[in-house]
């Protein structure tokens, strides 16, 4: 399942805006010997994906003890605070399975758009949420909810950053073979 159009390019014109140093503007003698010698570099970050696969796998347990300490406060929480956990719980879920598909994607398929969208969702939606509920003590917080909290807010916070190198150096990736394309034309056009 792709992303639309519309999303894509509009994803991938805020990740060359955002992760594009604007003082390298012509690809090294390096790019030039990697793309005219057709050699794939592969620019999938290991650490992202490591960390993408184990957050796959703590999530279920994370999702499970927050659907069992929160049936255990439920009665002793205001109404307001019932409410908001449970459309937090949803939320969370909802975009904890986006977020981790775009990452999945965007790192191993090296996609620009879906990782900036994997990233964005990390910093914008995840992170304020699981920290929501990591420090409002109003919440009537239980020690397994904060530490299965601490553990998902350390995965966020290492794809945060992962995946902002990630991303940049897919963008100088496709930045350089875009240049590269460009200098093929031109050769082609002169022979």
């Amino acid at each position: 399942m792709e992303l639309p159009e519309p999303i894509r390019k509009r994803l991938g014109d805020l990740s060359r805006t955002v992760f594009v140093d604007p003082t390298r503007t012509q690809p090294t003698h390096e790019d030039n010997v990697t793309f005219l010698g057709h050699n794939r570099e592969v620019v999938s970050s290991l650490p992202l994906q490591m960390s993408l696969f184990f957050n796959m796998c703590f999530f279920p347990l994370w999702w499970i003890s927050e659907v069992l300490m929160l049936h255990l406060k439920y009665s002793a929480l205001p109404d307001y605070y019932k409410f908001i956990l449970i459309t937090v719980l949803i939320l969370m879920t909802f975009i904890e399975a986006i977020r981790l598909y775009l990452g999945y994607a965007g790192n191993l398929q090296e996609k620009v758009p879906e990782l900036a969208g994997f990233w964005l969702l990390s910093l914008l939606l995840q992170f304020p949420l699981i920290l929501f509920q990591l420090f409002n003590e109003a919440i009537l917080i239980q020690p397994l909810e904060r530490g299965v909290h601490i553990v998902l807010a350390l995965f966020l916070l290492s794809q945060a950053l992962s995946g902002f190198v990630a991303l940049r150096c897919m963008v100088r990736h496709t930045e350089s073979h875009f240049h590269l394309r460009q200098f093929d034309g031109v050769q082609e056009l002169r022979a």
